[in-house]
């Protein structure tokens, strides 16, 4: 059976989802690969390459400054990382090639960025089969576009999958063979929101406790919330006229103030949910994080978004907000002080007719997608190891 190796870490949630997705669905193809799952985090910690500084790994630090909403410096300090990972360069390429060494594979697929002029450089050398191949690399973007210099594009990437076509022009901008970019119809998903999920909305809404033809939000700000759902309820509890589902995820001190609350129209309040996708399909609308899985996931379900976004939105994110705009998917706010406005201005009869209808005509089979591209990276970049072999006999 043919090998692929997934490399992720858990800064943030959707690396960490997006390979399971895709281990999940690559081992049901009818030609099957045999998956492992490489968390670079683990494999790089003897270089300590944050920990020295702040006791934590770059992935803790990265998933604390988001609970904690700390991202008004994140430029700055991703150019700190950025540095940290250049001037380790060599001792990063020298653990992965040991680690090649030891589990080699057919295909090397990453899905985390920053570190892919590492693996790239890693895998140059390295003779897959004693055969004089080299071990095919493929760059999924799991961003709605590049963050450059130095997040997701580098010179020396080899196949790139790219979910939109900003992402797909900035591959070409950097030089990249038309051939070797490849263009998905959105982010990779977990594999229940490519199922159709039926339920009985009204009988749903009612079981749970909120009314059945009032207009419903979803309020999702990843796996740990936000307090700025407090002040994002408060202000639509005083506006009137539309009820929430409020998904607060492990913040569990976050579910008791807001159950404190007393609205106008009912609130359900849910904790962390391995289901997101049924809340979203009693929902009308998505409020929350530019985040690209959020997004992505809310337009699956064809819910219009209102999203945030100023200097404080993560810097790789920002593109999220100006794409939800440019594709008439929903309302971007500067601050969510404008939600109450927002959710009137997007339930407009006819703005939400026609929000809904743009947002009807999404599509995304990524999920689906992705492994046929990774049929046409492999033999492609084999056959060209070989060329290069038999032309180097010749000389």
């Amino acid at each position: 059976m043919r090998t692929l190796t997934i490399v992720f870490h858990h800064a943030g949630g959707g690396h960490r989802s997006a390979a399971d997705a895709l281990k999940a669905t690559l081992s049901t193809q009818p030609q099957p690969w045999e998956v492992t799952l490489l968390d670079i985090q683990e494999l790089l910690d003897p270089l300590d390459l944050i920990r020295r500084a702040t006791g934590l790994r770059i992935q803790d630090t990265y998933n604390l400054i988001l609970r904690k909403g700390w991202t008004l410096f994140t430029p700055q300090l991703l150019v700190i990382l950025q540095t940290t990972i250049r001037l380790y360069h060599a001792p990063i390429v020298k653990l992965l090639r040991a680690y090649w060494a030891q589990h080699p594979a057919d295909l090397v697929l990453s899905v985390i960025p920053h570190f892919d002029r590492e693996i790239a450089d890693s895998l140059r050398t390295v003779d897959r089969g004693g055969l004089g191949k080299k071990t095919p690399f493929v760059t999924l973007i799991t961003d709605l576009a590049d963050y450059p210099p130095h997040f997701w594009i580098e010179r020396e990437s080899e196949f790139i999958i790219a979910g939109t076509e900003r992402a797909r022009q900035q591959a070409l901008e950097m030089g990249h063979r038309p051939d070797h970019i490849f263009q998905t119809s959105g982010m990779i998903l977990k594999p229940k929101f490519y199922e159709k999920t039926s339920v009985d909305r009204v009988a749903e809404r009612r079981r749970l406790g909120l009314e059945p033809d009032c207009p419903t939000g979803i309020v999702l700000f990843g796996g740990h919330g936000s307090k700025v759902m407090l002040d994002i309820t408060r202000r639509l509890n005083e506006s009137g006229g539309v009820q929430l589902i409020l998904i607060c995820g492990h913040n569990e001190k976050l579910a008791a103030e807001l159950k404190k609350l007393q609205t106008k129209k009912p609130i359900l309040v849910v904790g962390f949910a391995q289901n997101v996708e049924y809340y979203m399909a009693l929902a009308d609308f998505f409020i929350g994080k530019p985040g690209p899985g959020s997004i992505s996931e809310a337009l699956q379900f064809h819910l219009p978004v209102i999203v945030e976004c100023n200097s404080s939105t993560l810097p790789q994110e920002r593109y999220n907000a100006e794409w939800v705009t440019e594709k008439g998917y929903g309302m971007v706010v500067p601050s969510f002080k404008k939600i109450a406005s927002a959710v009137q201005r997007l339930l407009d009869p006819i703005t939400f007719a026609e929000v809904r209808r743009k947002v009807g005509e999404y599509s995304n089979r990524a999920l689906f997608e992705v492994p046929v591209i990774l049929e046409r990276c492999a033999p492609r970049a084999s056959a060209s190891g070989q060329a290069q072999k038999e032309a180097q006999i010749v000389s």
